[in-house]
């Protein structure tokens, strides 16, 4: 019996190998085969003639053979590993790395989403005469051993949900968390609360949360991996993989397939190569803290040695993560950073944070994350232009902290004060007063029975309607910037004709006095951002700050430089991004604005720091940030994790900034998709469209391809955004201004200076 089981397991770990190397020509493979086949004879021939020797140098065989395999594969043969049936999954880690665990919030197919395994798992560890539990909240991806009902890891997002609502049962037990990514990605439905939408939740409460987070990395797929990969210390896994597509879909991109075609294999080994995927090259750019070595060809079930060294990994770092932030440190923090992490489980160290504690470590968090990808961008800034802008960025603070904050909290109080004294006082004037006043007019006729005089102008505007005509309240037609296509003279159908019976429309007339809107049906034709630039912000008149931030080729991705060139020379922009100070009738702003005609509005990593910049710039000077959203095509995937990084750098800006009291308003305009709207843009309080935008976490034809489930036509509209809570209204682009404005107004902030 026990060598039919041998036999079986150098059977599946041959075909692993093939698998692993997709049938390609190795001689070692071969020689494997050869050996491996004359052993299945012999043993055909003679049932249980097979040697205990012969097996055992077979099986010393296959070692060597899988070292030497090792130390040739390539980016795709890792991305093949841990998709493979027999990779580790979240489960394996959960029986052997844990002392006892509850899996919770569901079982196995009885779940809301499968693919979303929580866990409450305890370290029982020996200090002294005395046993203690480590209690620990297990957050992952479930990919499984090829369960179908797991879908692959790819989380829905109520997975994602549940996956949140643990994070924040952890945060009130005062218990650190521990993730594991194992996704090829999140699964693109817009279904309540929608992909998008979720993932920014998720990431916006992970910039925050107040307990120790650790993220283990086997498999980070696009932004699905950042939904639960925002944490203190990032362990990658040496035979993993983190990127920002996967290398099918990139091949597919570079190739400019249709639907339904297939790119060569030869394009997709080299995309796995440029995108710079596998666990070195993350650790080198600094996006993981460290590696941890996998056996030979990567981590299965029976390597029961890995999985004593994650264990004595995730004590590990879990310790340092606590022992950095720890008021009371003495021997243990100074023996955890010297110690190696086979000593890990000789040190004890409690895990329970107080409040300060944990302000100290939100703190590091995003200081790390704020750190990242400065490589990955080009700022042509000269020194003396730094120096200007950190000493104005201090007087801005000083200034703003003297005025709204020292000297503004005691006029607050003082204002209180005398609106109480205001209020007391009216009270008593109406209970003492009125009724010796209603005594007099009923004394003395004619005293207070005579109207008062109301002027005619008053009388017109309070009886008049807010707006004279039906539809659009109009600001006017005069606009300050008209598109260069009201040159063209011609006329065009408005495609809502069929059902609207629309008449032609002028195109003079269509993109010069109506802005790109039907006055028939209200059809919004797609504008050029250059017509919010200046008929709704001002821009002529506005401060652009970070101008010299540019977008380069980090990876040295292969024709990705000329692409840029043509990119800035075709807009005139160095970026997908523009920052600027500018007035929105009388009130003071920082507006990012990302241009889709610059690489489809995609975000790289001089995007993403111009966004911090733009927030970190509204955070000193008390005012409103507004992000317009002209058009983004997702993370731009040429600059790989570099691009990806943004997601959870840019969510931490926006989170502190509200955490400061500020106004965060985001508007989307065209065709607005993946990460960006899944980070940064999704988890603003406030956020708004323009009439027929699309808005979502994937485009049609990536869903139809991911899932094979045929999209909707209006699945991405504005409205359909707006039903499910995404979006909290849809503007008229001719009320761009007037809506801004008012919502400036009335709309959150606590820490404005005109508030």
């Amino acid at each position: 019996m026990d060598r039919e089981r041998r036999i079986q397991g150098l059977r599946d770990r041959l075909t692993y190998i093939r698998d692993i190397f997709a049938n390609r020509e190795d001689e070692s493979i071969r020689l494997l085969a050869a050996k491996f086949g004359e052993l299945l004879e012999r043993h055909r021939l003679m049932p249980g003639g097979v040697k205990r020797e012969e097996l055992s140098r077979i099986e010393d065989l296959f070692d060597f053979s899988e070292r030497k395999l090792d130390t040739t594969l390539t980016p795709m043969d890792r991305v093949r590993i841990v998709r493979h049936p027999q990779r580790i999954c979240l489960k394996d880690i959960l029986e052997n790395v844990y002392d006892n665990y509850t899996e919770i919030g569901g079982r196995g197919e009885y779940n809301i989403d499968p693919s979303m395994l929580i866990a409450r798992a305890v370290f029982s560890r020996r200090v002294g005469d005395k046993v203690t539990n480590q209690m620990v909240m297990v957050i992952g991806q479930e990919k499984g051993h090829g369960e179908a009902f797991r879908n692959g890891g790819s989380v829905k997002p109520w997975g994602n949900a549940k996956a949140l609502h643990y994070m924040k049962v952890a945060e009130t037990e005062n218990i650190p968390v521990h993730t594991f990514v194992f996704t090829p990605g999140a699964y693109p439905v817009e279904d309540w609360p929608g992909a998008a939408q979720q993932i920014a939740r998720n990431l916006y409460e992970l910039a925050g949360l107040r307990v120790p987070v650790v993220a283990v990395f086997s498999e980070g797929g696009s932004g699905g991996a950042e939904a639960i990969g925002l944490a203190d210390r990032r362990i990658m896994l040496s035979h993993g993989y983190y990127s920002v597509i996967s290398p099918e879909g990139a091949a597919a991109i570079e190739a400019g397939l249709r639907s339904g075609d297939r790119t060569t294999p030869e394009l997709i080994e080299k995309c796995a190569r440029q995108l710079h995927i596998t666990a070195e090259d993350n650790l080198e750019n600094g996006y993981v803290d460290r590696v941890l070595r996998e056996p030979p060809l990567g981590a299965r079930p029976s390597h029961y040695e890995f999985f004593r060294e994650l264990r004595r990994e995730l004590i590990q770092t879990t310790n340092e993560v606590v022992s950095s932030v720890k008021s009371m440190k003495l021997y243990r923090a100074m023996a955890v950073r010297t110690t190696k992490t086979d000593d890990a489980e000789s040190i004890y160290m409690r895990w329970t944070l107080s409040q300060s504690a944990l302000d100290r470590m939100v703190e590091q968090r995003q200081r790390k994350f704020r750190a990242m990808s400065r490589h990955a961008r080009l700022d042509g800034t000269g020194v003396i232009t730094r120096a200007v802008a950190a000493t104005k960025g201090t007087i801005w603070a000083t200034h703003s902290f003297l005025r709204y904050d020292l000297l503004g909290r005691q006029k607050k109080r003082l204002n209180a004060v005398f609106e109480d004294l205001g209020a007391e006082a009216h009270l008593v004037r109406h209970k003492v007063l009125m009724p010796l006043k209603k005594t007099l007019d009923k004394v003395l006729p004619g005293n207070g029975n005579t109207p008062p005089k109301v002027g005619e102008a008053v009388v017109d505007r309070l009886t008049r309607l807010s707006c004279p005509e039906d539809g659009a309240c109009l600001v006017g037609s005069e606009w300050a910037w008209t598109s260069p296509r009201s040159q063209e003279d011609r006329t065009i159908s408005c495609p809502n004709v069929r059902t609207h019976h629309c008449p032609d429309l002028w195109v003079p007339d269509l993109f010069g006095d109506f802005a790109g809107v039907c006055p028939s049906c209200g059809h919004h034709f797609p504008m050029e951002y250059r017509w919010y630039l200046q008929n709704v912000f001002d821009y002529s008149e506005s401060k652009e700050f970070n101008r010299q931030l540019e977008s380069i080729n980090p990876l040295g991705y292969e024709k990705f430089d000329t692409k840029l060139d043509k990119a800035k020379e075709r807009t005139g922009l160095k970026s997908a991004c523009i920052t600027f100070e500018t007035s929105i009738e009388e009130v003071d702003a920082v507006v990012a604005v990302f241009c889709a005609p610059f690489r489809g509005g995609s975000v790289g990593a001089a995007e993403g720091e111009k966004f911090i910049r733009a927030a970190e710039r509204a955070t000193r000077k008390r005012q409103p940030f507004i992000a317009y959203v002209h058009g983004t095509a997702g993370i731009r995937i040429q600059e790989g994790v570099n691009g990806v990084i943004q997601m959870p750098r840019c969510t931490i800006a926006v989170r502190r900034y509200i955490d400061a009291g500020g106004l965060y308003l985001v508007l989307y305009d065209t065709n607005s998709y993946a990460g960006p709207v899944a980070s940064f843009l999704g988890c603003s309080p406030y956020q708004f469209a323009v009439q027929s935008s699309n808005i979502g976490f994937a485009g049609p034809g990536v869903i139809s391809e991911t899932t094979g489930i045929a999209v909707p036509p209006n699945y991405h509209k504005a409205y359909h955004a707006l039903s499910r809570g995404h979006i909290h209204g849809i503007w008229d682009r001719r009320e761009v201004k007037k809506n801004l404005h008012q919502s400036l107004l009335t709309m959150g902030g606590r820490n404005l200076y005109y508030r």
